[in-house]
């Protein structure tokens, strides 16, 4: 990026710190996957309010998460913490009480703290829960919508899609490939709803500092639009991935028999979801300028995890292929955070970090992740990245990513509860090395003829574990390298 470039999202860095508190608007996707962006070049995404985001602020392209699956994911960069550590591993546990995390630090540092829509606590939400003062979740919101929405009629022509009933209904019901829209118009969508309540706490206590959670459902199955978006994209538009050689064995069974037109259904389906997304981020996001309050808060917009859209013959996330483990992150500070696309490796813990030290917070009592700060400021960080750790202990799997090697451990004993079951559920023990400067769709494993690097990666590994993990002390001597990888990669949650 050239100075002047960067001079033209005002040079704001070296004035003095504003005696007002900076705002915090953070804004959470479920299931978004970070290739369904047309800041990301798909001309087919239909994105234009997080595009407009990501120009007027630093778009990170190669964020990727600490764990593919929502729960762990969420509570893992809430806290700042690995997945393990946060306690949190798999999807139905409940992040303790007593965590430290980053609406708590915030709280503490004065703010106004708010959450409207799905955060995967797990637990029923009250005023204080977690850091939040005011707590609108899962649950609570979902009442609250149907208490105050009186949805209009919709004409009994238009065909609308079934209660969700996910691994009961076949695939291509649950995950709608018949491209069907939720029973609502656009005004009386949860989606809708949740925007409006945003707004509703922006105008109350734009006087004072906030730090408000914004988090949607979208575009997580299946794939909720409104009537008005039931023809956006014609499935025709779009092709469906291929199936590598070796994927056969580990496609899971409930995806077998989707045909190529339910796959393109499903993809369309999934393009419309977001970009009803991306519309009641708009109205978020306006409400914001509306209010003149952009100048003085940080807005950060990231997903949970990725998605797999056919690729490897799968349409969800729980694994450790790219498309799952890759996330959106934006961060937008006018004048203060630079205009710029950092391709360096970056995970969804070093965002807490980041936040408060952008906001002059202390920072939490444990952090495994870094500020990125240098880069939103566009300068060169101390240290960067030079591999990404990512665990799905469902599975009892962990991969590390560098700029060319995935590698991808599992123990193959544990039979997996998430719906996804292989016809081999135990296959054993089995490491995976895909070469991403020959191999980008990491179809072929390369692991028999790079034996030293199948050890260094597990060397990564293990050292992540043992820099994180709260039983490290708990590895025997006696056990050798794979050994070890296998006693952190059981799930432990309480």
């Amino acid at each position: 990026m050239r100075r002047r470039e960067f001079l033209g999202g005002g040079l704001a860095l070296s004035l003095p710190a504003q005696k007002r508190k900076v705002n915090l608007l953070y804004l959470l996707a479920d299931d978004h996957a970070a290739y369904v962006m047309g800041c990301e070049g798909n001309r087919l995404a239909s994105t234009p309010n997080l595009d407009r985001l990501a120009s007027g602020g630093t778009r990170f392209a190669q964020n990727y998460c600490n764990s593919p699956v929502c729960t762990p994911s969420r509570q893992s960069f809430f806290t700042g913490q690995m997945p393990s550590a946060a306690g949190v591993t798999v999807l139905r546990t409940a992040l303790d009480e007593q965590k430290p995390n980053l609406a708590k630090q915030l709280k503490a540092a004065g703010y106004v703290t708010a959450v409207f829509g799905k955060m995967h606590f797990n637990r029923a939400p009250q005023p204080g829960l977690h850091g939040f003062d005011v707590h609108m979740t899962e649950v609570a919101v979902r009442k609250q919508w149907g208490a105050d929405i009186r949805p209009a009629p919709i004409p009994p022509e238009i065909r609308t899609k079934p209660v969700w009933r996910p691994f009961q209904d076949p695939a291509h019901i649950w995950l709608n490939a018949d491209k069907l829209p939720y029973a609502r118009r656009y005004e009386d969508m949860l989606g809708t709803y949740i925007a409006r309540q945003a707004c509703r706490f922006l105008e109350e206590h734009r006087s004072e500092p906030f730090a408000l959670w914004v988090s949607f459902h979208e575009p997580h199955s299946p794939f909720d639009f409104p009537i008005e978006d039931r023809d956006r994209f014609e499935p025709s538009q779009f092709s469906v991935p291929p199936v590598g050689p070796e994927d056969t064995w580990q496609i899971p069974l409930i995806f077998r028999h989707l045909t190529p037109e339910q796959k393109q259904g499903i993809i369309a389906a999934y393009y419309t979801s977001v970009a009803f997304l991306d519309r009641n981020i708009g109205m978020v996001l306006d409400k914001l300028r509306s209010l003149g309050l952009e100048r003085d808060t940080l807005v950060v917009y990231m997903a949970d995890h990725g998605y797999s859209l056919g690729q490897h013959g799968r349409f969800e996330k729980h694994c450790s292929y790219d498309p799952a483990l890759r996330v959106p992150l934006i961060f937008h500070w006018p004048g203060r955070v630079a205009r710029r696309v950092v391709r360096d490796l970056t995970e969804s813990i070093d965002v807490t970090p980041t936040i408060l030290d952008l906001l002059s917070v202390d920072p939490l009592p444990v952090m495994h992740g870094r500020s990125l700060r240098a880069y939103l400021e566009g300068r060169r960080p101390a240290e960067k990245r030079l591999h990404i750790f990512s665990q799905y202990l469902e599975n009892e799997e962990a991969c590390i990513r560098t700029a060319r090697w995935k590698f991808v451990f599992c123990s193959g004993r544990r039979r997996r509860t998430d719906g996804y079951e292989t016809e081999h559920p135990t296959p054993g023990r089995y490491v995976r090395l895909f070469d991403l400067h020959e191999d980008p769709e990491e179809f072929y494993d390369v692991s028999s003829r790079h034996p030293a690097v199948v050890q260094q990666m597990e060397q990564l590994l293990l050292e992540r574990f043992l820099q994180t993990h709260p039983e490290r002390d708990g590895v025997d001597g006696r056990m050798d390298r794979r050994e070890a990888i296998e006693f952190f990669l059981r799930p432990r949650d309480a």
